[in-house]
């Protein structure tokens, strides 16, 4: 499955976490080839920028990940480990500004290795690697999007681009899969984080900072990196709904509001429910029967408050919903249970 350009189509696998950004520990390990341009950008966020007249000692400069030109048999290729673990469901090799120096090709494979080998020792073993996206065309300046058929658990993943040529972004969109076998030693465990398969299913506002950077690893870095909801000109509230990684019996919650000062919200409230089948419409669904788990609390700015004593046992739940009152923004959202 291909999009030439944003808009063009919507993939529902696009909607998934991004198993290799850089905001969640992914890494670019390795690369055979990086002269005009870093691998390391193609898992910064966005889609890239274009500046006319920036260049470098080596030539132009790209946004990118950019080999130089190929004048011998062979293709290029960087090996990418991944920040979560986990099923890949779809790709996107994102040639946003590579117009004239874009890949005619692309594949992808993957592998899953335990420990923390060398990016060398994972290029050498060819037989580590199973192909997910066989070789295919990509068009310049466009999100080239690849469904994939897959339930197995990766580390690491490998993009092959041929012969050369730039890439803007890469994507690799999925499931986390955690270790369960270690999650279950460590007592309570943060049902809501994305490193350990929590995931944000809808909101209703995200228009300064998106919804899934609620759940992301470590705090914040800048308010850019939270969630924030617009200015509220009408009675009522926002509110964000998460899915925990498995049910559980919510012992302790922080809400974080690091970084927002004069838009934080000036209270939360959390809720609580159990679902046995997936729910896909939260925001029409008036027939769901939430319980009350943490009742409206105030919040400060810039500080990450932690409700213990506050919460109310109401045994184990499938999915959270964060109010807050009457907008704002909030960094984190931690949700410390036990499994059920």
């Amino acid at each position: 499955m291909q999009a030439e350009a944003p808009g063009a189509m919507h993939v529902a696998f696009a909607d998934l976490i991004d198993l290799a950004a850089r905001k969640v520990g992914g890494k670019a390990l390795l690369a055979n080839d990086e002269f005009f341009a870093p691998k390391e950008a193609m898992l910064e966020p966005g889609r890239g920028v274009f500046i006319a007249d920036k260049y470098t000692e080596r030539g132009k400069w790209m946004d990118g990940w950019e080999t130089r030109r190929k004048r011998v048999p062979g293709y290029d290729w960087c090996i990418v480990k991944l920040g979560l673990p986990g099923a890949i469901h779809g790709i996107d090799v994102d040639t946003n500004h590579f117009i004239g120096n874009f890949p005619e090709y692309a594949s992808l494979e993957a592998c899953e290795v335990d420990g923390d080998p060398t990016a060398e020792s994972l290029a050498e073993d060819v037989s580590r690697w199973t192909e997910l996206v066989p070789r295919s065309r990509l068009r310049g300046g466009s999100r080239n999007l690849f469904a994939v058929a897959n339930d197995r658990r990766f580390t690491h993943v490998r993009l092959n681009i041929f012969p050369d040529g730039g890439v803007a972004r890469l994507r690799i969109h999925g499931q986390v899969l955690p270790d369960w076998h270690a999650l279950k030693k460590a007592g309570l465990v943060d049902l809501a984080a994305a490193a350990n398969g929590g995931s944000v299913v809808t909101c209703n506002d995200q228009f300064f900072g998106t919804k899934d950077n609620l759940i992301f690893p470590g705090r914040a870095a800048n308010m850019g990196e939270g969630w924030e909801t617009r200015r509220k000109r009408v009675p009522g509230f926002d509110w964000i709904v998460v899915k925990l990684a498995t049910a559980g019996t919510l012992r302790r919650a922080e809400v974080d509001t690091h970084f927002f000062k004069g838009n934080f919200p000036d209270r939360c409230s959390l809720e609580g429910i159990h679902l046995e089948e997936p729910l896909l419409d939260f925001a029409n669904a008036t027939h769901l029967q939430w319980k009350e788990l943490l009742p409206q609390s105030k919040l400060q700015a810039d500080h990450c408050h932690v409700f213990e004593k506050e919460l109310k046992d109401v045994g184990p739940i499938t999915h959270v919903r964060l109010n807050i009152f009457p907008d704002g923004g909030v960094s984190r959202l931690r949700l410390f249970g036990e499994l059920a």
